[in-house]
C-alpha cells in the first residue's frame, strides 16, 4: 500500500490540550467507561484505558478494566478483535501495546509525542494513521483541534487521542447497533473513524463560514478590530488546511490498499463516500483562506481611503485656520497704524513737532486713516481680507 512520506509538525500546536494531572491516591467512585475522556479506576492509579473491548462476528463479548486481562482473553479466544481506546496514554502502556501487538517503535514513538501531521503509514502487517480532528467552540468562535492516533492490525484497533476531539464514543455505539458492519473487521472499525472525523469537519465549515459571514459585515460597517479578527481566523483557517489537506492523498492510499489486500467490496464503497466528503471540505478551507486574503485586502483599502479623507479634512481644517489667522492678522496690522500714530502724539513733551500747530490734530487723523485705508487696499489686493 502507498503511504505518505514521514514527518514532523512543529510542537507549537493550538487547541491540544495538556495530559490531565495525577489524582490523588485513595478510593475514587466509578465512572463508566466512555470514549469522551480517561476512565477513574477503582484503586485510585491513573490509566489513559477509555475502553478495553472484544468483539466476535460483530458484538461485544466482553469488556476489560486492563490492558493484561484484554491481551490474555484475546489470545485465548480465536476470530476475535480487540478496540482499545485510549486517552493521553502513559509510556509505559505504549510499551505493553507494541510488545503485545508488534507495534513499530517509529509509530510508538508518533504515539507518546504527539503534535504530529496527519498521515498513513504501513509497518509490515500494521496500519498506522494520524488524524486531526477538529470541532467548533461556539462560545469564544474559535476552532479546537485534537490529534487521534490509530493502529489497525490484523486482530486489533487501537486509538491514542490527544485532545477532545474526536468523540469516539458516538463512533463505537454506531458500530455495535450495526454488527453486519462490524464484523468486518478492524477495516470496517477504521472507516466508521474516518467517517467521524470527515463529518465533524461540518460544523467547523460552518462555523468559519458564519465568521466570514460577520466579517464582512464588520469590514464594511468600519469596525476598527476586524483586522485583528481577519487575523485569527486567517491562522484558524490556515491549520484546518492543515488538518484536511492531506486526507485526500491519505484516503486514495488507503482505498488501494484495500483493493491491494481485497478487502470487502462494501467497505471500499463507504471508503470512497469518505474520500468524497472530505475532498468537499478540503475545497471549501481553501475558498475560506481565498475569501480572506480578499477581505484583508478590501478592508485594507477601505482604511487607506478613510485615512485619506481624514488627512484631506485635516489639510481642509488648516487651510481655514490659515484663513482666519490671515484676517486676523490684517485687521491687526490696520489697528496698529492709528494706534501707534496716537501713541507718539499723546506722549505729550513740551518741544514737540507739530505739538502747537494748528493743523496738527487734523493731520494726525488723515494720517491714520491714510495709512489704514493704504493697509486695507494692500491686504484686500492679496486676498487676506
Amino acid at each position: 500500500m502507498s503511504t505518505d512520506p514521514p514527518g514532523r509538525r512543529p510542537r507549537s500546536l493550538r487547541g491540544l490540550r495538556k495530559p490531565a494531572k495525577k489524582r490523588p491516591s485513595g478510593p475514587s467512585p466509578v465512572t463508566p467507561p466512555d470514549e469522551s475522556g480517561p476512565a477513574r479506576p477503582t484503586d485510585g492509579t491513573n490509566s489513559s484505558v477509555i475502553t478495553a473491548a472484544l468483539y466476535q462476528d460483530g458484538h461485544r463479548v466482553s469488556t476489560h478494566d486492563s490492558l493484561t486481562d484484554t491481551f490474555r482473553q484475546l489470545r485465548d479466544t480465536p476470530d476475535t478483535m480487540a478496540w482499545i481506546g485510549l486517552y493521553h496514554p502513559s509510556p509505559s502502556e505504549l510499551v505493553s501495546l507494541a510488545s503485545e501487538f508488534d507495534l513499530h517503535p517509529l509509530a510508538v514513538e508518533d504515539a507518546m509525542e504527539a503534535h504530529q501531521r496527519p498521515k498513513l503509514e504501513r509497518y509490515g502487517g500494521t496500519l498506522f494513521v494520524v488524524l486531526r480532528a477538529a470541532r467548533y467552540l461556539d462560545d469564544p468562535e474559535e476552532v479546537d483541534f485534537g490529534e487521534l492516533h490509530i493502529f489497525v492490525g490484523r486482530d486489533f484497533v487501537i486509538t491514542v487521542r490527544h485532545g477532545g476531539a474526536p468523540d469516539l464514543s458516538a463512533v463505537r455505539r454506531r458500530m455495535e447497533s450495526a454488527p453486519e458492519l462490524l464484523k468486518r473487521g478492524p477495516e470496517a472499525v477504521l472507516y466508521a473513524i474516518l467517517d467521524a472525523v470527515v463529518d465533524g469537519y461540518a460544523p467547523v465549515v460552518a462555523g468559519v463560514q458564519n465568521d466570514i459571514d460577520e466579517i464582512e459585515t464588520e469590514v464594511f460597517g468600519g469596525d476598527p478590530r476586524v483586522s485583528r479578527r481577519i487575523y485569527e481566523l486567517s491562522r484558524e483557517v490556515v491549520e484546518f488546511q492543515r488538518a484536511t489537506r492531506p486526507l485526500n492523498g491519505m484516503l486514495e492510499s488507503l482505498t488501494a490498499g484495500f483493493e491491494k489486500y481485497a478487502i470487502d467490496e462494501e467497505l471500499r464503497r463507504y471508503l470512497r463516500d469518505v474520500a468524497d466528503h472530505a475532498l468537499h471540505t478540503t475545497d471549501r478551507v481553501d475558498g475560506f483562506r481565498q475569501a480572506l486574503q480578499d477581505i484583508l485586502t478590501v478592508n485594507a483599502t477601505l482604511v487607506n481611503q478613510q485615512q485619506n479623507a481624514e488627512m484631506r479634512a485635516l489639510a481642509e481644517a488648516g487651510f481655514e485656520q490659515n484663513e482666519e489667522i490671515k484676517k486676523i492678522s490684517s485687521w491687526a496690522a490696520i489697528l496698529f497704524a492709528p494706534t501707534l500714530v496716537g501713541t507718539i502724539y499723546g506722549m505729550n513733551f513740551a518741544h514737540m513737532p507739530e505739538l502747537h500747530w494748528s493743523f496738527g490734530y487734523p493731520f494726525a487723523i488723515v494720517l491714520m486713516a491714510v495709512v489704514c485705508t493704504s493697509l486695507y487696499l494692500i491686504f484686500k489686493r492679496r486676498d487676506w481680507l
